[in-house]
């Protein structure tokens, strides 16, 4: 019985709080996933531009 007690009162804790956030409106949220869409890309195109530079340069290296 004290268990379940905890658990609705950790459930009941749980619902107080989330009627707290305050949560992103749609035009914002889409914002910001444009932007780490945006970054994830750049930076995405800037590794395999490095990997693709250091994988010529190790093979010059061992064609020597």
């Amino acid at each position: 019985m004290k268990k379940e007690n905890k658990l609705v009162r950790y459930f009941k804790e749980v619902r107080a709080e989330l009627r707290k956030v305050i949560w992103p409106t749609r035009q914002t949220t889409l914002r910001l996933t444009g932007i780490v869409l945006s970054v994830t890309l750049a930076t995405s195109v800037f590794l395999g531009a490095v990997d693709f530079l250091f994988s010529k340069l190790i093979s010059l290296i061992l064609s020597i």
